[in-house]
């Protein structure tokens, strides 16, 4: 048999935790969501968007090493940790960025990833996404062996107290699941809710500046409902290196274009030069000001995704 791969199922946002015997929490981690498919055979990864990235985690292939299965479906998080010891998106995109495949042997050694699993959706020949979390949760527990590239995502029954340590942390937040909800692919809904402790979105670049010759800030845009461009803040901090900074100078360069790619006037438009809009990068910030700009925008990093779902 092999499986067609699926659009996983999606947290709800909220400001408010829930509470109750029917609720459990767990930290939020900030990686790639990662789908593990087993057929008693084969082992093939793919991504939430459906891209396959089974050649970027040779670790998790041996899934038979840390999973006692004839046929599984896995979900999780992989992750990979900053110097700060902290999850780090930045780090992650090392890895499921690259497009050279001779490199992922070298990339292993210098990016180390986790893959944090959190739930099953079938299970020996059966689907099970529609068993309650609990069970499925037993379940996980009964067939995983934990290694220190395989670890499964603990619950706590306090989603309070999980967030304030999270916010201590500075980690990017948790999500709360009611024990008795089933899986629905390709579903969203309020059974499971996120709860961030800061905000994020992915931006598409419609603009740089340059500091002696190389680039120092990102001007940021997002689509509105007639796919116009609308600028909605620059930035210059944030997860990348200097080595980052002349890499990406590099690709700006067979970009630039003359006309302005946004709808509206950035801050910064004497000193911008424009580039066509193809770039995309996941962006952390505190909040929207009243002028529907970014506050405190920081770069996580540069990720591959369709520039037209970069919307309000």
């Amino acid at each position: 048999m092999e499986f067609k791969p699926i659009v996983p199922f999606e947290p709800t946002i909220t400001k408010e935790i829930p509470t109750g015997d029917k609720w459990i929490a767990q930290i939020k981690w900030d990686g790639v969501r990662i789908l593990s498919y087993f057929n008693g055979h084969h082992v093939k990864l793919f991504n939430r968007k459906l891209n396959e990235r089974t050649n970027h985690y040779p670790e998790l292939i041996d899934i038979q090493s840390y999973c006692n299965v004839n046929s599984v479906i896995l979900d999780g998080e992989v992750i990979a940790l900053g110097n700060d010891g902290k999850p780090s998106f930045h780090e992650i995109m090392k890895r499921d960025g690259i497009r050279r495949l001779d490199k992922i042997k070298r990339m292993q050694n210098i990016v180390p990833i986790t893959y944090m699993i959190f739930d099953i959706l079938y299970l020996n020949g059966e689907w099970i996404n529609s068993w309650p979390l609990k069970k499925r949760i037993k379940a996980l527990s009964a067939i995983i062996k934990p290694n220190p590239t395989i670890q499964l995502v603990s619950s706590h029954h306090d989603g309070k107290e999980l967030f304030n340590v999270v916010v201590q942390h500075q980690m990017e937040g948790i999500v709360v699941k009611n024990l008795n909800s089933s899986y629905i692919i390709n579903g969203k809904d309020s059974r499971w809710q996120k709860i961030k402790n800061y905000q994020d979105l992915i931006a598409v670049v419609g603009g740089v500046t340059l500091r002696e010759g190389i680039v120092n800030a990102i001007l940021l845009g997002l689509y509105d409902q007639e796919g116009q461009l609308w600028y909605i803040g620059h930035a210059g901090t944030g997860k990348l290196t200097h080595t980052d900074w002349r890499s990406f100078t590099k690709k700006v360069k067979e970009l630039v274009q003359k006309e302005r790619p946004f709808i509206n006037k950035p801050e910064r438009m004497n000193e911008a030069i424009w580039i066509r809009p193809q770039i995309t990068v996941k962006v952390k910030f505190m909040e929207w000001t009243e002028n529907q700009t970014l506050r405190q925008p920081s770069i996580q990093g540069f990720v591959d995704h369709p520039k037209d779902e970069c919307t309000f």
